[in-house]
């Protein structure tokens, strides 16, 4: 039988793992893929702790949370894709256009 610690430590290695990715990678698409990871992440939490404690107000936050998670790609691929056609690259370190 799964605890809720077993999915607490899941969700703590799935986020550990993207907060790396968003770290140390420089592409913005892996970097949008590291976000999602983490977001993903405290929604398994959510959801343990939701059905642990009986409730379902976390199961709420993650409809929040996905909200916001769909929001955030929509609108940063946007701009990933615009500045990739005026600049013809998408490094994270060389992108000082933006700057005014």
């Amino acid at each position: 039988m799964l605890t809720v610690t077993h999915y607490t430590i899941l969700s703590a290695i799935l986020f550990a793992i993207g907060a790396l990715t968003f770290l140390i990678r420089r592409n913005p698409l892996i970097m949008f893929m590291g976000i999602e990871l983490m977001l993903n992440a405290v929604n398994l939490a959510f959801v343990a702790f939701a059905r642990f404690l009986n409730n379902m107000e976390g199961q709420v936050f993650v409809f929040i949370v996905l909200t916001v998670a769909a929001a955030e790609v929509a609108v940063g691929l946007a701009l990933v894709v615009a500045i990739f056609r005026a600049r013809d690259n998408v490094d994270v370190d060389e992108i000082d256009a933006l700057k005014g």
